[in-house]
């Protein structure tokens, strides 16, 4: 069986690609994935070595993966062998198969059934054995990884202690090799032009020759053994005609020390006086961007912290009640409906909702928020969160990837695999950057050689390496995905998930803010006031046939009805003919009777003349509740209100918002009364009420025409329209599921401030990224002249290889370490109280 497909509805298909060193690298890469048949879009990211590609149709991903090893790179495929369990005959074989092609990633799958193994590939990144073996195991063939290591699953964070110490302790070692042979070369070679007394001792107890016969034996020991990495992926790539920074440094420290050899060798082919030798700039050029490598896949390692704080959040195990007693159990055997016990300082290993007992929960590691929650029977506990006092137990309702550790983990991981619009300009520029900076460096050897002073050759041949080494597409490439790498990193930790890392750009440029009522800026737990029963109706007639109405709806005002129903000790009976309508109310037959309870507008439209409650609606208003009318056989039998307290943060929020220069807008389905009264009291400059669900959208599109670029916060359902159509949809996170899938960033708890918080974030930022890439483009705009001499006329000065070398490597070092500024960027209240942060990206 060959490459399997993937739903495009299942989103884009996430790859590894190993060896790009700079943003020439990556719009190759693109390049290369985008000839596929049926690639529809791709993202490749520098920072996380990803590449993120959606297909039009079925996903061929082992196209994708030819194009990007023909393209001189390398995406991870991993094979992995399963044992099957309960295959019969052919028919089992195509099952499982198929189970398998059916995962995304997966690349090709051959099931055997004289055996009952499996062998699978598949994109490493991707997906996991796990969930291969999963897939088979659903589709009725218990299926297991047959693993070469007897110890099981690797822990949380080996993947990433396997890089630090394998690819990374490969880089630092070969660095250190390349220090200790590169000193001696130094020693010799400048030492002889610095210090007199070093010439006089190579001179009386090595001689030249033998002194440079050394320089050229540790040289060349540099550069085909710690320098090979450049020649073995920049000379290939030169000769596809796709030269990128390996093949300028391999173009540079090679031309140096093939200068230098024949110097060594063969002085007798150079004019008198030009027979010099470079072997110090060779080695130290390839010494110098190896530290800068080495310093940079640390600091990249930094910032991609974040994510492996949250991967490291996950618990182990469990104890899990069987017949009475507490079992540890590991997580991976934990399934959904069995019951958790959770001592006090506990973790809480997975999702789930507590069936006995109560305590106070730390959720400050995936919501922000520091202080604990209460959680008593039926409230919802989320895995990797911290029990504080008391013991519960929970049922669990997730495991694995449906958990909200896991979902925070993949939003977090999607947006920093994203391309901004920003980035445009840098894939553009970097498109050509490389063949422009070889024919700059030809150019410059040619005019050196022609006109410049004696001895031409030397002057010429230095000047060309440098141009070649000083530039740098590194940073450019850099520039914008570790800016993103760590900005969301960030944002993850202070309970701020970005989606889409395109919403940062866009949230940053937003001028207006428009807020949901219900669940956003009050705290979404209505509660019942009042029950004024019109003449001729009691309150034990009415409100059982409210309530089993009300039991049927999703609204908040529903919960409050319920609530006070509860209290009485009414239990909601049958209906029938249940029908809803958006913004107006619901309606249903209870025991032969016609129900209706919705606006004063849903009862003009019924025919109920409700004008009898009049006084103490208009009352209910300006006290912030919401007042709606119960009619029974088409008669008005109650009024109804309803208040929804505004949440504790709601007017730090709003203060917050605008001092981010923002215009806050309440858009509501609330009477104009209600909705203004709240408004003034939190702090919101405009309000458009008695809005419909559907007509939310066009309430964005008004707010967008008066104020520009416009952000919508909501959480309920019929948020949804909205936050897809606003320019930045904010979903709180303990709303509903469809919010949450409609929005582009995600605030973990239900403060508001957290939304502040976002937009601080995505503009120091934006701002980190045009410091970026200002530096990148400046870099080079700059020093690329000089290196090729444009200060010699004037001022005698010729730019050294290895000084150009030292350039390159800084160019690099300083956009990453600038984005890891990021890591302190605070929340304005922590700002306010003293954090030492400012302005962070700027």
């Amino acid at each position: 069986m060959t490459s399997g497909s993937a739903d495009p509805a299942s989103g884009p298909v996430s790859l590894p690609v190993k060896g790009m060193h700079c943003a020439s690298c990556v719009g190759r890469v693109e390049k290369a994935i985008g000839a596929v048949s049926g690639v529809g879009s791709v993202s490749v990211n520098l920072a996380t070595e990803q590449a993120s590609v959606s297909f039009i149709g079925p996903a061929d991903l082992e196209g994708v993966i030819e194009a990007i090893n023909r393209a001189g790179y390398a995406s991870v495929v991993t094979t992995a062998l399963f044992s099957i369990s309960k295959m019969t005959c052919d028919n089992c074989v195509k099952t499982v198969e198929e189970a398998f092609l059916g995962v995304e990633g997966v690349v090709e799958a051959r099931v055997n059934l004289a055996t009952g193994t499996g062998s699978v590939r598949f994109v490493s990144g991707a997906t996991t054995a796990a969930a291969i073996a999963r897939a088979a195991s659903e589709a009725g063939y218990p299926t297991q990884e047959i693993r070469p290591d007897a110890d099981g699953a690797l822990p949380a964070g080996a993947h990433e202690h396997e890089h630090d110490h394998g690819q990374g302790g490969d880089l630092a070692r070969a660095t250190l090799l390349a220090l200790v042979l590169t000193l001696p070369v130094v020693v010799l070679e400048m030492g002889s032009h610095l210090f007199p007394a070093v010439h006089m001792f190579v001179m009386d107890h090595i001689g030249m020759q033998t002194s440079r016969i050394v320089e050229f034996a540790l040289t060349a020991l540099v550069l085909f053994g710690p320098g090979w990495r450049f020649f073995k992926s920049g000379v290939p790539a030169l000769l596809r005609g796709a030269p990128e920074m390996n093949a300028l440094v391999a173009l540079g420290s090679g031309a140096a020390f093939a200068y230098s050899t024949l110097a060594t060798f063969a002085p007798s082919l150079f004019p008198a006086g030009t027979n010099d030798v470079y072997f110090e700039s060779a080695a130290v050029i390839v010494t110098l961007i190896l530290v800068g490598r080495t310093l940079e896949a640390r600091a990249k390692g930094r910032a991609g912290a974040a994510i492996r704080r949250l991967i490291g959040l996950k618990a182990q195990s469990a104890f899990v009640l069987r017949d009475g007693a507490a079992v540890e159990t590991p997580l991976d055997k934990v399934a959904v409906g069995d019951v958790v016990l959770v001592k006090p300082g506990e973790k809480i290993p997975v999702d789930g909702e507590v069936i006995e007992g109560s305590s106070y929960v730390d959720e400050s590691m995936l919501t922000g928020e520091p202080l604990p929650v209460a959680k008593g029977v039926g409230a919802e506990v989320a895995g990797a969160t911290i029990n504080t006092t008391g013991s519960f137990s929970f049922k669990v309702t997730k495991t694995g990837a449906d958990t909200a550790l896991a979902r925070i983990i993949r939003m977090v991981e999607q947006a920093q695999g994203s391309k901004l619009p920003i980035q445009a300009l840098a894939d553009k520029v970097t498109g050509w950057f490389v063949p422009v900076v070889i024919a700059i460096a030809l150019i410059t050897f040619a005019l050196w050689l022609l006109l410049g002073p004696a001895p031409a050759l030397s002057h010429a041949l230095v000047a060309m390496v440098a141009v070649l080494i000083i530039a740098c597409p590194c940073a450019m490439g850099l520039a914008t995905p570790i800016s993103i790498l760590v900005g969301t990193g960030r944002g993850a930790e202070l309970g701020v998930l970005f989606r889409k890392g395109a919403a940062l750009q866009s949230l940053s440029e937003v001028r207006a803010m428009a807020l949901d009522k219900t669940g956003t800026i009050t705290r979404g737990v209505p509660e019942l006031t009042d029950f004024r029963l019109a003449p001729g109706f009691t309150r034990e007639e009415a409100l059982p046939l409210v309530a089993a109405v009300e039991a049927r709806s999703e609204h908040p005002v529903a919960v409050a009805i319920l609530a006070a129903a509860a209290k009485d000790g009414i239990t909601p009976g049958p209906v029938e003919e249940f029908s809803a309508r958006p913004g107006f109310g619901v309606e249903a037959r209870v025991e032969g009777r016609r129900v209706a309870i919705g606006t004063d507008r849903f009862m003009a439209d019924l025919g109920v003349d409700a004008s009898v409650f009049g006084g103490p609606a208009a009352h209910a208003a300006t006290e912030g509740k919401s007042p709606l009318y119960a009619a029974i056989d088409g008669k008005l039998a109650a009024l109804i209100a309803v208040s929804d307290p505004v949440s504790d943060e709601a007017a730090a929020a709003a203060a917050a918002l605008r001092a981010e220069g923002l215009r806050l807008v309440m858009v509501t389905g609330d009477n104009g009364k209600t909705a203004w009264e709240i408004a003034k009291n939190v702090g919101i400059e405009d309000v458009i009420a008695e809005v419909r669900p559907d007509g939310k959208v066009n309430a964005v599109r008004e707010i967008r025409a008066r104020f520009g670029p416009v952000a919508f916060i909501g959480d309920g359902i019929n948020d949804a329209p909205a936050l897809a159509a606003a320019d930045v949809g904010l979903a709180i996170g303990a709303g509903t599921d469809v919010a949450i899938e409609a929005a582009d960033v995600v605030l973990s708890g239900r403060d508001l401030g957290a939304a502040a918080t976002a937009v601080a974030l995505s503009r120091a930022t934006m701002r980190n990224i045009k410091q970026n890439l200002f530096w990148a483009f400046a870099y080079n705009v700059v020093l690329i002249p000089v290196a090729a001499g444009a200060l010699y006329p004037a001022f005698g000065v010729l730019l050294s290889p290895m000084l150009a070398a030292g350039a390159m490597a800084f160019s690099s070092i300083f956009v990453v370490f600038n984005a890891l500024r990021l890591r302190r960027f605070a929340p304005a209240h922590e700002r306010a109280v003293g954090a030492h942060v400012g302005d962070v990206a700027g």
